[in-house]
């Protein structure tokens, strides 16, 4: 039977099957002992498994076929470059942001985007928790990514505001949610496809939210498609990304860097350089910019041992 992967714990995996059971398998050994430098199997992988106890559903993983799409980071406290599969598969990625409790935090939030970039993975923005701000507020602080060309969705699950565009919008997709913790993801989550009751963390005294969610897990949805909640986190390893490389994860900055005089300009320094013309014409935003640059430098810097906090 082929089916997707639900959710990973411990050596066990849950697996949908296409006739919409579900079964509690383990993996082949065969295939652990492939296991290169990235995560072996994840939630969203599709698989091929064989029964072992028919009557009680559970079986053995006996091919991983090959995955479209990963989300990844560096996997925290690694001295050398191990990829951290967060959800493969992924058909979209939903960031969600808080507009208030914590504090927005832009930089973290261009982090996300630009993970999402690089994975080649089409994103959107969900700003929850409009009601603690008003929708005015929220959008004077957020409007900025809608200008770039990222959709934004302004919700709030407490007051049920905006669930039902969102609900709409994920309809026959996979979608990742991304976002550091304390957003309100799975508050959101609950609303969106309601009877899944996930635990939702209380926020602490500093502003950051607990971890309520230990590994990525897929809920299909009721209109169709799947939603993977994720572990809540405050620090993104971004995955394989070359210094080079990173204007092309900026959409305001890659449109203008063909134009630049110099074919290998990283749009710092160089002469005739088109992408600091648009950002004096005001057509990149200086925050923006800014995330540029420091991410530009975080690139250039020799891979050190990412913190999960």
């Amino acid at each position: 039977m082929d089916g997707i992967v639900l959710r990973v714990y411990s050596d066990f995996i849950d697996v949908l099957t296409d006739e919409g059971e579900h079964w509690q398998c383990k993996v082949a050994g065969r295939l652990k002992r492939r296991r290169k430098r990235t995560t072996l199997i994840a939630a969203g992988d599709r698989v091929h498994i064989e029964a072992v106890a028919p009557e009680k559903r559970q079986g053995v993983i006996t091919q991983i076929y090959p995955r479209r799409t990963t989300l990844s980071r560096r996997r925290p406290g690694a001295i050398s470059p191990i990829e951290d599969v967060i959800l493969a598969n992924p058909d979209e990625i939903m960031v969600v942001f808080a507009a208030a409790e914590p504090d927005p935090n832009l930089f973290l939030l261009d982090r996300f985007l630009v993970a999402a970039e690089s994975s080649e993975i089409p994103s959107f923005i969900v700003i929850n928790k409009i009601d603690l701000t008003g929708e005015k507020q929220a959008r004077s602080t957020f409007g900025l990514y809608e200008t770039i060309g990222y959709p934004v969705f302004y919700v709030s699950a407490k007051e049920n505001i905006g669930i039902d565009a969102l609900r709409s919008h994920l309809r026959d997709q996979l979608t990742v949610v991304a976002g550091p913790s304390g957003a309100g993801k799975s508050t959101l989550i609950n609303h969106i496809q309601p009877g899944l009751n996930l635990r939702v963390g209380e926020l602490m005294r500093i502003g950051k939210g607990k971890h309520t969610t230990r590994w990525a897990q897929l809920y299909p949805l009721d209109g169709g498609g799947f939603i993977a909640d994720t572990p809540g986190l405050r620090e993104l390893g971004l995955w394989d990304i070359r210094p080079h490389e990173l204007s092309d994860y900026f959409p305001e900055i890659r449109v203008h860097a063909p134009h630049c005089r110099f074919s290998d300009c990283t749009h710092i320094t160089e002469p005739g350089c088109a992408v600091r013309q648009a950002l004096e014409r005001g057509q990149i935003h200086p925050h923006r910019w800014q995330s540029y640059l420091q991410l530009f430098k975080e690139a250039e810097t020799p891979i050190k041992p990412m913190k999960d906090e």
